[in-house]
């Protein structure tokens, strides 16, 4: 695997024009895999021991960190990051921080499950991000208050040790621990600002709580569904097709670039495990000049089955959810939507059910990483 590539120390002071221009960022191998963190995935940043100058809920705001050199408030410049106040030693003879000074913020994954990469991304903190980070992380089940997840019984996982970083860029850390956690814990050492917090892996879902659904999304990325690959990704990521809820703008879908050629675009998902498909749901909201024409979907049993197709290629409507119910289950532990010629869809849904072998294969993952 190439090496991750380093960030450290300050970054010159801004000098007016684009803010990003000099932002120091890279290809990180892990980012193909769902930000489990995403504020959209239900994640939330539940306590931060200090955040005097900007809140802790920025971490996980969608999109990069944006920057006004003119917006001042009571408190000092305005950030759009989580920054904590300056911190000082202990008295005149000794006024720098003790070497463990740190100040720290509590994250719920939105979807708990195995974290393959992490970013710290301190975009427009120059002079003022934090010299060094850390990450850990536990799993807790249920609805864990702060307090309960700071008590002395709860176990911590180094997931990043205490590492050097740079100011205004994209700090990334390669994560090789095969454990499903549902909270992480980020640190800064010792004060100082972070613009945005990513967090990416694979989502491992509750077996007893897909149980008792039934039927559910088998393709939803909260339930454990991902994207395999996909033809284009020139507007917006095949991921968000299996985001939850519905999509509330333009962007919050999948659209491809415009094809000059007799080809045609698609998306190849894995299922939460092996599954019965009921039914097919296909949105278009929002796509409204530049929806897909026609949709089919189709299904393979294991890695080496053949595709089936279980919606022909069907006529789509702009800024329509479409609705199909099957005549009979169609079992698969994969799906793919093709789409034509181009253009996109906002979501996809595949009711069904677990195979009894699924729900043994989930079972035994969901073990696996918990320990």
């Amino acid at each position: 695997m190439t090496a991750i590539p380093s960030f450290t120390g300050d970054a010159r002071p801004y000098a007016g024009g684009d803010p990003y221009a000099d932002y120091r960022t890279a290809d990180f191998p892990f980012t193909h895999h769902a930000d489990l963190a995403d504020r959209r995935l239900g994640a939330g940043v539940v306590a931060a021991n200090d955040e005097f100058f900007a809140e802790r809920e920025n971490l996980l705001l969608p999109g990069r960190a944006e920057f006004d050199p003119e917006r001042f408030g009571n408190k000092g410049k305005i950030m759009d990051g989580w920054e904590t106040r300056r911190r000082r030693g202990t008295s005149a003879g000794h006024p720098w921080p003790a070497a463990d000074d740190h100040d720290w913020a509590l994250v719920r994954l939105g979807a708990p499950g195995v974290v393959r990469g992490i970013v710290v991304d301190t975009a427009h903190f120059r002079g003022n991000h934090p010299q060094a980070v850390s990450v850990e992380g536990t799993s807790v089940p249920g609805h864990p208050s702060p307090a309960e997840l700071l008590a002395d019984d709860v176990k911590w996982t180094t997931l990043v040790p205490r590492t050097p970083v740079g100011g205004h860029a994209a700090n990334g850390f390669a994560v090789h621990v095969e454990q499903r956690f549902t909270h992480l814990r980020l640190n800064q050492h010792p004060d100082g600002g972070i613009a945005r917090l990513r967090v990416y892996g694979e989502v491992v879902p509750d077996p007893a709580w897909l149980a008792a659904l039934g039927t559910f999304d088998v393709v939803a990325l909260a339930n454990g569904g991902r994207v395999e690959d996909a033809s284009d990704l020139f507007y917006s990521p095949a991921a968000h097709t299996i985001h939850p809820g519905s999509s509330r703008r333009m962007d919050d879908g999948w659209e491809t670039r415009r094809r000059r050629d007799r080809g045609h675009d698609w998306i190849r998902y894995r299922l939460a495990a092996r599954s019965g498909i009921r039914a097919v749901e296909i949105d278009t909201a929002y796509l409204k000049g530049n929806s897909a024409g026609w949709a089919s979907v189709s299904v393979k049993d294991g890695e080496d089955g053949d595709w089936r197709e279980i919606l022909p290629r069907t006529r789509l409507q702009p800024d329509t959810d479409h609705r199909f119910a099957l005549p009979e289950p169609a079992v698969g532990t994969h799906a793919r939507v093709d789409i034509y010629p181009d253009g996109g869809i906002s979501r996809l849904r595949l009711f069904g059910a677990l195979t009894e072998d699924g729900a043994s294969e989930l079972a035994a993952r969901h073990r696996a990483s918990t320990g």
